[in-house]
């Protein structure tokens, strides 16, 4: 099962949330309704308590939003005046139509309705290969994926710097694991699964899921002759626990993520997920607009204070710059979706949005794709695609309680990037995102579309590659180069 840990609860879900009524405007509620500041027209209802994103204009102050939250039957959890978003729990079951669906949603209403209509308990999480070989052996030679971005001469000539910190937006990360010890800085490591920043060391070690663990593994896993050896394993790591233990990314998890990481100073961030509960999120669609705005202001924010964010395109083997085909084959509801629908955080402008190929350098079998929004490569792994003298074809990486495990997809890819980001960030210290981006590109590997894509040999392509072997749908600017960041 080609997957990057899927944060998303998929079509049959989402067709769900139709039929529960939830992606239309509730009743009552007008979008072009005026802030309310005053006390609630109607008495508070019990009900429920469930967490919401509120939006408010740029430059309301803390106790203006917790004013209007509580007059409004709610609670504020955290509110991050920067970009003016809160994040709420109310039990009053009116709380989005108090202050009005164009600025309050809640995600897990969405999620929670979803999986009552369809009997699901969420997303499954990933699939380990299995790991036949003992522990504090060199598994250097099952790495084919550092050879194909050339990590592996790259640490030959530097491994980073200590006082690069790259955060990982994820599941956790086994800060115990040996390969992973020295790397992973407690005081930079926060949990965000509520959407407010929690830096117990119980809120962000992993839980339920190996996905982070195995995230941080590739990008600076230790360069000691054991294990594994990461990209980048001269750097720092923050542990950002943004996925919960059913296997959820809240879009307050990701807003609290990015407020973190720039309020430590993170150079790099790794987003290996889609944000819940859309596969797109729309800009003008009641409640996911809420979402979409939330999100983009964080990211921004972020960005704006030297935050270099790194994003997989996701799992769904689907042309993101046609949206509109997208929905069709993933069977979303709604009708038409144009170009005001985008996957999260991988679209957001500033963000570099990452596919996966495998160990022949071909775009994976699962891997989204498109023109103008894949921006790199970098290898994922693919079953399809396997080297001699390997297990399988996919990505060997640490996973909980020092071990080591397969796993396949876009999150596999991603991490790859970020740590040849990393060594970009320890060469040029004052370098912005920006910089960072362009330089990325410059040094990745050109790859051509592929002459046929016929992955089942029925006749008919799989997908179409758009574009050309500088710049395409399949691999944007070409497969990332570590050797190429480093080397003078």
């Amino acid at each position: 099962m080609p997957l990057p840990f899927r944060v998303r609860i998929g079509a049959t879900l989402l067709a769900a949330l139709t039929g529960a009524g939830l992606l239309a405007v509730p009743a009552g509620a007008n979008p072009e309704a005026p802030e309310r500041t005053g006390e609630s027209v109607a008495p508070c209802r019990t009900g429920l308590t469930l967490r919401y994103l509120v939006l408010f204009p740029a430059g309301t102050t803390a106790a203006t939003a917790e004013a209007q939250v509580k007059a409004n039957c709610g609670t504020t959890t955290a509110y991050y005046p920067e970009i003016g978003v809160a994040v709420a729990g109310a039990a009053d079951p009116d709380f989005v139509s108090r202050l009005g669906a164009d600025r309050v949603v809640s995600a897990e209403a969405q999620i929670r309705a979803a999986r009552k209509k369809s009997a699901s308990r969420g997303p499954a999480g990933p699939r380990l290969a299995p790991d036949r070989r003992p522990a504090g052996v060199d598994r250097s030679d099952e790495q084919w994926d550092m050879a194909a971005i050339r990590a592996d001469q790259a640490n030959q000539i530097t491994v980073g710097s200590r006082d690069v910190l790259v955060g990982v937006l994820d599941s956790g990360v086994d800060a115990e694991h040996p390969d992973l010890a020295a790397a992973v800085d407690p005081a930079a490591s926060a949990g965000c699964v509520t959407g407010r920043a929690d830096q117990r060391r119980s809120a962000w070690l992993p839980t339920e899921s190996p996905h982070g663990t195995h995230v941080a593994g590739t990008i600076a896993a230790a360069k000691d002759g054991r294990g594994i050896t990461g990209v980048a394993p001269g750097v720092r790591l923050a542990s950002v626990k943004v996925v919960d233990d059913d296997g959820y990314v809240y879009p307050e998890s990701v807003v609290c993520g990015f407020m973190w990481a720039a309020a430590k100073g993170m150079r790099v961030v790794n987003n290996s997920f889609l944000v819940d509960p859309w596969v797109l999120t729309c800009r003008d669609r009641a409640g996911q607009r809420v979402v979409h705005e939330a999100v983009s202001r964080a990211v921004r924010y972020a960005v704006g204070r030297g935050v270099l964010a790194v994003a997989a395109v996701g799992n769904d083997a689907v042309d993101l710059a046609n949206p509109g085909a997208t929905a069709a084959k993933l069977g979303l509801p709604g009708g038409r979706v144009d170009n005001r629908c985008e996957a999260l955080p991988a679209e957001l402008r500033g963000v570099v949005a990452v596919s996966s190929v495998g160990a022949e350098g071909v775009k994976a079998s699962y891997s989204s794709y498109g023109l103008g929004v894949a921006q790199l490569t970098a290898p994922g792994g693919d079953h399809r695609q396997t080297p001699p003298g390997v297990d399988n074809g996919c990505v060997l990486s640490t996973v909980p309680h020092g071990g080591y495990g397969y796993l396949c997809g876009t999150s596999m890819a991603t991490p790859h990037v970020t740590g040849v980001a990393a060594l970009l960030a320890s060469r040029y210290r004052s370098a912005s995102p920006a910089q960072l981006t362009r330089l990325l590109g410059q040094q990745a590997v050109s790859l051509d579309c592929p002459a046929d894509y016929d992955l089942n040999s029925d006749g008919a392509q799989d997908a179409t590659c758009n574009g050309y072997a500088g710049y395409n749908g399949f691999y944007g600017h070409g497969m990332v180069d570590a050797l190429a960041a480093v080397r003078d």
